[in-house]
């Protein structure tokens, strides 16, 4: 399955702002500084489509992307791609935090079209306490989702599969759900999107 298009559809904040659709949603979710815009705009094949910024905590709104595929049939697949605000960033206040978590938390609940959310952390450092957190939310609500280690470029090749079992021990995560990424490499596409395809099925 590959993507022929992709195009940005809205920004919401709260559910009576979400876009209405047949199509499920996939969500991507991460902090603040892990490449998630990065990873969307390769997945997506769409350079510059979710906005990456050198100032962490860009992300404040939620973005819907709208997704068509083509499968080994030649036949269109349709989902939409959800940017969550990036979490974690330690320059901006509490009550702006609490919002954000807000934000995530009635997406997850209300949004029945979510079928699954891609979990971003950097595959270089231990598992940090925001990540956790994140990680149960899902889990609590039964959530499907995928661990993925970004910046997995910034490792020795011989290195990116232990650094990758070590972060699904700290999370409690199979490594069967969990692939190394890097945007940098284009690496790590295709374990993403054989996810995203079990989900649209």
């Amino acid at each position: 399955m590959r993507v022929v298009e992709s195009k940005f559809n809205t920004s919401a904040t709260k559910p009576e702002h979400y876009p209405p659709t047949v199509f499920i949603d996939i969500a991507f979710v991460g902090k603040s500084n892990v490449g998630k815009s990065s990873m969307i705009n390769t997945i997506l094949k769409r350079k510059g489509i979710a906005k990456v910024s050198g100032k962490p905590g860009k992300t404040r709104l939620i973005n819907f992307f709208d997704v068509r595929l083509k499968n080994d049939k030649e036949e269109n697949v349709h989902f939409t791609a959800v940017d969550l605000p990036g979490y974690g960033f330690a320059k901006v206040s509490k009550t702006e935090r609490e919002a954000w978590k807000k934000m995530i938390s009635l997406y997850f609940q209300e949004r029945l079209q979510l079928r699954g959310v891609v979990v971003l952390v950097d595959i270089r450092h231990k598992a940090d306490s925001k990540d956790k957190i994140m990680i149960e939310m899902l889990q609590d609500a039964k959530i499907p989702f995928l661990l993925v280690g970004t910046k997995a470029d910034k490792l020795a090749k011989s290195k990116v599969a232990a650094q990758l079992k070590k972060r699904c021990e700290e999370f409690g995560v199979k490594t069967s759900d969990a692939v190394a990424f890097s945007s940098l490499k284009k690496t790590g596409i295709d374990g993403v999107m054989n996810w995203i395809e079990k989900r649209l099925q």
